[in-house]
């Protein structure tokens, strides 16, 4: 059991969001406490100047009703954190700040960018100071409780 997880909620599927809160709400000590992360990429410079001024402020207040909708929708009481910033370092950050014993997080099909950048959670897993639970999708064919062969 863990005293304080940090979960990584990105924008992929919302069943991989429900599946990592079940997994914390699963872990978690009854006093503990759960933390909803998400990292929205700041927008490239030559983009900034065409968006709203508020554009960033909207979009993190946005972010942060919806991961607080899920969590009620949920029953999972956790508290949710909208920051800008790369993935990695976002994460990494509120780990260390929120004295995290366990990061949450998933991963996704690898596509060009990873090869280039390097994977989230590639750099969070070499760089936490603390425990990272890798949530993997099943594969077709195999359920959530099932054995790969």
């Amino acid at each position: 059991m863990y005293r304080t997880i940090v979960c990584a909620i990105g924008t992929g599927p919302r069943e991989t969001a429900e599946r990592i809160l079940n997994r914390a709400a699963g872990l978690i000590d009854k006093d503990g406490s759960i933390f909803v992360i998400h990292a929205l990429e700041a927008a490239p410079r030559y983009m900034a100047a065409s968006l709203p001024e508020d554009f960033e402020t909207a979009a993190i207040e946005n972010a942060e009703e919806k991961l607080a909708l899920l969590c009620r929708q949920m029953k999972i009481p956790a508290l949710v954190e909208v920051h800008t910033g790369s993935a990695a370092r976002v994460l990494l950050t509120a780990a260390q700040e929120k004295k995290a014993d366990l990061i949450i997080l998933s991963t996704h099909v690898p596509d060009i960018t990873d090869y280039i950048f390097g994977a989230v959670v590639d750099r969070v897993v070499r760089h936490a100071k603390c425990s990272v639970l890798v949530d993997r999708k099943p594969s077709a064919g195999q359920g959530p409780g099932r054995p790969a062969r």
